[in-house]
């Protein structure tokens, strides 16, 4: 009898602590006006109670607001260069409709990754050209984002070793520097709290989240001597070349969206990467080439947030309308999933 009630105490002891370590499920809703998902009340899963974690490796919940299935998913909140909206490596893009191709641009110059009415994302490249090459290569150094009247960037500062323990993040907000504390989860939010920058690892990973149109992860990282040696980059022995790792997800895209990786997102885009190429390279340098970082001055823009404001919910993509029947693509890069 002494043993039975031994272990009936240890087990009301187990199902007392595990719950107290319970967390309650968060509730996600959806704003943006596109969205099929809008002001639903989507749970997360049990695997992932929650859209932020003390732990920065640990799997959080996520909602693609875009989805058709209005569903919460896990996710890491760092950016996967393998899943579409990314930009990566020297750079390699996978548009929204999934399909992988490069784009070089050139050294020190400026493009447009997204060009939208209301939203306008540049980068700026940087690289080198080893003697007997016709072409630079290049990585993405920083990010120039444009939205009402506001202006954001955030930069991979120069570092002529790498040292993980060294952040080499930079901010500005409207022209003025920002000084966001490193720390996983260190928070700044905009005046308008129309843009928020969350630390998603103690130094060198960030996702800026802009509610009605995007969320950016984005990690720092330097040309790896694998990488150099690989791809024979010759990377001098006095700069490591750190460069951005992002990873966009986008809301209520317009149909005429443009720019490098924003014209992937068009409904009736046609890739011109060739496929069975290793290495599909996109051109298109003169159309998206902006005068600096946070310009919207490439021949293809189309940022025009006074424009915006007179455009109708028609301009905005209809998800709810797309075709779930089958496993095809909605257009915009959403993938159809029952």
């Amino acid at each position: 009898m002494e043993i039975f009630s031994r272990n009936g105490l240890l087990i009301i002891l187990l199902l007392f602590i595990f719950g107290a370590v319970h967390i309650d499920a968060e509730t996600k809703t959806c704003t943006s006006k596109g969205s099929p998902c809008r002001f639903k009340k989507i749970p997360c899963p049990s695997q992932c109670p929650t859209s932020s974690s003390t732990n920065p490796k640990a799997k959080v919940c996520y909602v693609n607001c875009n989805s058709p299935v209005c569903q919460a998913e896990c996710k890491h909140r760092k950016a996967n260069c393998n899943a579409p909206g990314s930009g990566c490596y020297d750079p390699r893009f996978i548009g929204g409709d999934g399909i992988v191709f490069y784009f070089h641009g050139k050294s020190n110059e400026h493009f447009s990754l997204v060009s939208d009415l209301n939203l306008q994302i540049n980068a700026r490249f940087i690289g080198l050209r080893p003697a007997g090459r016709t072409r630079d290569f290049t990585w993405i150094q920083a990010l120039g984002l444009l939205f009402d009247s506001n202006t954001f960037s955030l930069e991979a500062t120069r570092a002529a070793t790498w040292d993980d323990e060294i952040d080499r993040l930079r901010f500005t907000y409207n022209g003025k520097e920002l000084m966001i504390p490193e720390g996983h989860l260190s928070v700044w939010r905009s005046p308008e709290n129309d843009l928020r920058v969350e630390r998603t690892s103690n130094k060198n990973s960030v996702i800026v989240i802009l509610p009605e149109f995007a969320e950016i992860s984005i990690n720092v990282v330097p040309v790896t001597k694998e990488d150099d040696r690989i791809h024979n980059y010759r990377i001098p022995s006095d700069d490591s070349f750190a460069h951005l790792e992002a990873q966009f997800r986008f809301y209520g895209l317009s149909s005429k969206v443009e720019g490098v990786l924003g014209r992937t997102y068009q409904p009736d885009f046609v890739n011109p990467a060739k496929p069975g190429v290793a290495m599909p390279i996109v051109g298109g340098e003169d159309k998206y080439r902006t005068t600096s970082l946070l310009s919207s001055d490439c021949s293809s823009c189309m940022f025009s947030p006074a424009e915006a404001l007179d455009q109708n919910d028609s301009v905005v993509m209809e998800y709810s309308m797309l075709d779930c029947t089958s496993r095809a693509t909605g257009g915009n890069g959403i993938v159809c999933r029952k």
